[in-house]
């Protein structure tokens, strides 16, 4: 039976490469200039023996420790999901590595308990996905134990850097764009936010009242597909409504399901906007009009301003990116019967 090869070393690169070893390990690392002809020996002798460099070593050799830690409320949810694919991406091509912890529950006692699990080990800096309202509890836990940058779907926070959506610009546009196709109003379904209102209940509120328009009464829900039905259920229940924005495409389809069922066409009868343009949005029938986030692009930004802040490099601040409205099938204007009942 033949023994497993054993993996080459640093000086089997360096045998192989006609070099020392301590140019080998300023190639891996560039901590210091070497020459195009000694490069290219290296990297043809890491290739041709296949090593693979140890990434807690060169960060050793960089002044800092390879582990990222990621605290989520969630990973399986669409946004949070693509966020923590961004990081990750981002944290691999600088050669950290990622932990995940997700904090399920509110509860002070729970979260500093998977918090000092986390902060225990030797990470470089934190980055919390504060889409819920453990979001914050996991930022107070925090405190300033280690470098910590926040993204977040609303307002950034005055003593963390972060990295936001501009979630209030979006509802707010949103809004509009219902209002200008004639609803009289736009009901909203909201999610659960971290700390007050989110930015999307924020943006459809300045939005109605600059039109003068009425302001219903927010109808909060969870983030599960479900929660929308039952919301859906509670707008067919008003009569009236003919346009609503929704927290998610989750809700956004789960509402759908119940005003369907209540005899409501879509969108002659009620407009629905979602939020996050995930995939399923496009194949649902109709098509559903969303607010779309990249939410892998705002995982790349949060690592990247982790990493300056490690380097101190980079000095606390906010940073927005924009999302962009989807018009697709499940919007239209009122129809004229709608239109008239709502205004009785």
């Amino acid at each position: 039976m033949n023994s497993p090869r054993r993996a080459p070393v640093i000086a089997d690169v360096a045998r192989a490469a006609g070099v020392s070893v301590p140019t080998v390990s300023r190639v891996l690392t560039g901590s210091t200039p070497v020459s195009d002809e000694k490069r290219e020996r290296v990297l043809r002798a890491i290739e041709m023996l296949g090593y693979r460099p140890n990434a807690a070593a060169r960060a050793l050799v960089r002044g800092s420790q390879p582990l990222v830690a990621v605290f989520a409320g969630n990973t399986t949810r669409y946004g949070y999901a693509r966020t923590i694919q961004g990081i990750e991406e981002a944290a691999r091509a600088a050669g950290r590595i990622v932990v995940i912890t997700v904090i399920e529950s509110e509860d002070e006692a729970e979260v500093r308990a998977a918090v000092d699990l986390v902060l225990g080990q030797t990470i470089s800096g934190a980055i919390v996905l504060d889409y819920d309202p453990q979001g914050a509890t996991t930022l107070q836990a925090i405190g300033d134990s280690v470098p910590t940058v926040v993204a977040t779907p609303s307002a950034g926070y005055s003593t963390f850097p972060s990295i936001t959506m501009d979630d209030e610009t979006a509802g707010r546009e949103a809004t509009e764009y219902l209002l200008g196709l004639g609803h009289r109003t736009v009901h909203h379904i909201a999610i659960p936010h971290s700390g007050g209102p989110g930015g999307r209940a924020v943006g459809w509120r300045t939005a109605l009242e600059a039109a003068g328009a009425e302001v219903p009464d927010i109808i909060g829900a969870d983030w599960e597909p479900m929660s929308g039905y039952r919301a859906g259920q509670q707008l067919a229940a008003i009569g009236d409504a003919t346009a609503v924005l929704c927290g998610n495409d989750e809700l956004a389809m789960g509402v759908a399901r119940a005003l369907a069922e209540a005899g409501l066409r879509i969108p002659q009868d009620v407009s629905i906007i979602g939020f996050d343009d995930q995939p399923l949005a496009e194949l649902w029938q109709p098509a559903l009009t969303t607010v779309r986030q990249d939410f892998v692009e705002l995982g790349r930004q949060a690592y990247a301003l982790l990493d300056g802040v490690i380097a101190r490099t980079t000095s606390r601040r906010i940073e927005r990116a924009k999302p962009e409205l989807i018009v697709r099938e499940s919007t239209a204007a009122p129809a004229p019967e709608r239109l008239a009942a709502a205004r009785s």
